[in-house]
C-alpha cells in the first residue's frame, strides 16, 4: 500500500513600503474569484524558502525578502482539494512591479483597514496571526 502524505504549500504575506499587503484574486478553483495570499505548492527538490520567493514573483511580479515564519497551518480540511500543510511567511517587497500572473486574475495592495473580509482558505487567520488584521468581523 502506498503511503499518503499531505501536500506542502507556502503562503506569503508581502508587506509593501507603504504598509499595504498584497493579495491576489484567484483565477482557478477552489475559491475562484476570491482574494487570497500569494502562494502555492512546493516543487520536488525545492526548499520552502525558494518556493515562497518563486510563488511571490510568479503571482504578483514582486521580488521579496523573507523576514519570518508566521506559522504552519495543517488542518486536514484547510484546502478542499485535499490535505495540505502550508508554511506562511512574512516578507518585505524589495523590487519588481505589481502585476497578476500565472493563476492570479488580479493582484492588488490593501491597507490593513481595507482588507477584504472574505479570503480563500485560512488566509484570514494567517493575517490575524501576523497581526496585520485584528480579527474583528473577519472570516
Amino acid at each position: 500500500m502506498a503511503r499518503r502524505s499531505p501536500g506542502l504549500t507556502v503562503d506569503i504575506i508581502i508587506k509593501r513600503k507603504d504598509g499595504s499587503t498584497i493579495l491576489v484574486k484567484r483565477l482557478n478553483p477552489p475559491f475562484k474569484g476570491d482574494w487570497a495570499l500569494p502562494g502555492g505548492f512546493v516543487k520536488y527538490g525545492e526548499t520552502v524558502e525558494a518556493a515562497a520567493v518563486r510563488e511571490a514573483k510568479e503571482e504578483t511580479g514582486i521580488d521579496i525578502e523573507l523576514t519570518k515564519i508566521v506559522g504552519v497551518y495543517s488542518a486536514p480540511n484547510r484546502d478542499p482539494r485535499g490535505h495540505t500543510v502550508s508554511i506562511c511567511y512574512l516578507a518585505q517587497e524589495v523590487g519588481g512591479e505589481l502585476r497578476a500572473d500565472t493563476d492570479a486574475k488580479e493582484a492588488k495592495s490593501f491597507q490593513p483597514s481595507s482588507l477584504p473580509k472574505k479570503l480563500a482558505f485560512d488566509h484570514g487567520k494567517m493575517l490575524i496571526d501576523a497581526e496585520i488584521r485584528n480579527g474583528k468581523g473577519f472570516s
